[in-house]
C-alpha cells in the first residue's frame, strides 16, 4: 500500500468526519478554514485515493443487544489463509477479520446476543475448512471504541 500524502487541511477534514460524518460541508469548511466547495473537492480527492472508504455510524453493540463480544485468534493451514479468512468474514456475527503476525494467523472480532450464539459462532469458525485451532478472548468492557481513534 502506497503512503498517500495528505496535508494538514486534509487531516482536519478527516478529523471532522471522524467526529461526525453527518456534518454539513459548510460546518466542516468553517472548522477547517475553507469554503464548502473546497471541502467538497478535497473530500472527492480523498475518496478517489481510497483514503475515505465510506461513511458510517458508530454503533453501541451492547445497546443493540449484543451481550457477548470477543477476539478470536485463528491458526490456519499454510496456503489457505486468504480463503479461510474470506469464509470467516462472511459468518453472521463477525464484525472484522484481521491478518496478523505472531502465533496466530488471523484475529476475528465477533459479536453475539447470547452465550449460545457466541459459542456457536466460535464453533463455526473452528469448523471452517483449513482452520487448525482458535483461542478466544472475551471482551468484558470496551474502554476505547475503535471509532474514537482520531489521531490522523
Amino acid at each position: 500500500m502506497k503512503n498517500e500524502q495528505i496535508d494538514v487541511v486534509d487531516k482536519g477534514i478527516l478529523s471532522e468526519l471522524r467526529k461526525n460524518c453527518r456534518g454539513s460541508y459548510r460546518d466542516i469548511a468553517r472548522r477547517v478554514g475553507l469554503s464548502p466547495a473546497a471541502v467538497i473537492e478535497r473530500m472527492k480527492r480523498l475518496e478517489k485515493k481510497g483514503i475515505i472508504k465510506g461513511y458510517s455510524a458508530s454503533l453501541d453493540f451492547l445497546k443493540l443487544g449484543y451481550e457477548f463480544m470477543g477476539l478470536i485468534h485463528i491458526s490456519i493451514e499454510p496456503g489457505y489463509l486468504l480463503g479461510a479468512q474470506e469464509k470467516i468474514s462472511k459468518l453472521h456475527g463477525v464484525y472484522a477479520v484481521y491478518d496478523v503476525t505472531g502465533e496466530y494467523d488471523s484475529i476475528a472480532f465477533v459479536v453475539a446476543r447470547t452465550r449460545t450464539e457466541f459459542s456457536n459462532l466460535i464453533k463455526k469458525i473452528l469448523s471452517t475448512p483449513h482452520v487448525r485451532k482458535t483461542n478466544t478472548d472475551t471482551v468484558l468492557n470496551v474502554v476505547k471504541d475503535p471509532f474514537a481513534f482520531n489521531e490522523i
